[in-house]
């Protein structure tokens, strides 16, 4: 389903306004023959916090593989349609790597590297040829401070990253993400494996990043979506049902009923 065109809000004329970073025109994707997406059309604008609703099965995490094209990794998942990252058709680019770090990923599970705290941070740094111990100190600092991890960590970055609990291995995984300096942060389901207080913490981070960054925010808590996001995409049944800013869906301003039903809890 495509957003609408005319704009006739003043939530619309903002969005106008805004630099366009992700376009998808008729994506759809499938897995050995069978569609998990289908034809999804939309826009996601720089220092936005775009948020994707939907029960499981969606299509939510399909539409996430797609945009830095993690669907290299699995030889059954095919894609087609029209992606453009900065207006540039991410299949026609060369470097594929080059993508990834411009457009980072948090998955649901912390997935840390058999590395410490500082070398978990410092990897993206010095695969980029930064050799000089200050600047990855700073570096190190910065991107634990913005994932709000530095003060419980600072003591001790020579300690394995996976002795850590859940919740901070969690936001060393931010940092890790953040660490490539990326243009696009996906979040798919960030806060399964964290508790209550730690997500609330990562909440607060990702209301700062949008200001340097555009954030896809993929989240089974509808109510997580109406904290963050500036605009939400409803997805089932591996369509996109509709797009809006994020308040009026809550308000009930939707075009589909469906919408309203998922955001009150009547299925899903």
């Amino acid at each position: 389903m495509v957003e609408k065109t005319v704009v006739d809000t003043e939530f619309d004329r903002v969005v106008k306004a805004q630099k366009c970073k992700i376009e998808v025109n008729d994506l759809t994707i499938s897995y050995a023959g069978k569609a998990a997406l289908s034809d999804v059309s939309l826009k996601i604008y720089e220092n936005e916090i775009f948020g994707i609703i939907g029960p499981a099965n969606a299509g939510k995490t399909s539409f996430l593989k797609s945009l830095n094209l993690m669907n290299t990794f699995d030889a059954n998942m095919k894609v087609e349609g029209d992606i453009r990252f900065n207006n540039r058709d991410i299949h026609q680019l060369r470097n594929v790597y080059a993508l990834r770090s411009r457009i980072g990923v948090v998955f649901p599970l912390p997935v840390g590297l058999p590395l410490t705290i500082y070398e978990n941070v410092a990897l993206s740094p010095r695969l980029r040829g930064i050799k000089d111990k200050t600047s990855l100190d700073q570096i190190v600092e910065r991107c634990l401070q913005r994932a709000a991890l530095w003060d419980e960590v600072k003591d001790r970055l020579n300690s394995l990253g996976s002795l850590l609990s859940g919740g901070q291995q969690q936001r060393l995984t931010i940092a890790r993400a953040l660490s490539q300096e990326p243009e696009v942060l996906m979040l798919d389901e960030f806060s399964i494996a964290v508790d209550p207080v730690t997500t609330m913490r990562i909440e607060d981070v990702l209301k700062e990043l949008k200001h340097e960054m555009t954030i896809i925010l993929v989240t089974n808590l509808v109510q997580q979506a109406h904290r963050l996001a500036d605009r939400t995409a409803f997805f089932l049944d591996g369509k996109c049902i509709e797009i809006g800013d994020t308040e009026a869906l809550f308000n009930g301003e939707v075009k589909d009923p469906l919408t309203l039903d998922y955001i009150e809890g009547r299925f899903g």
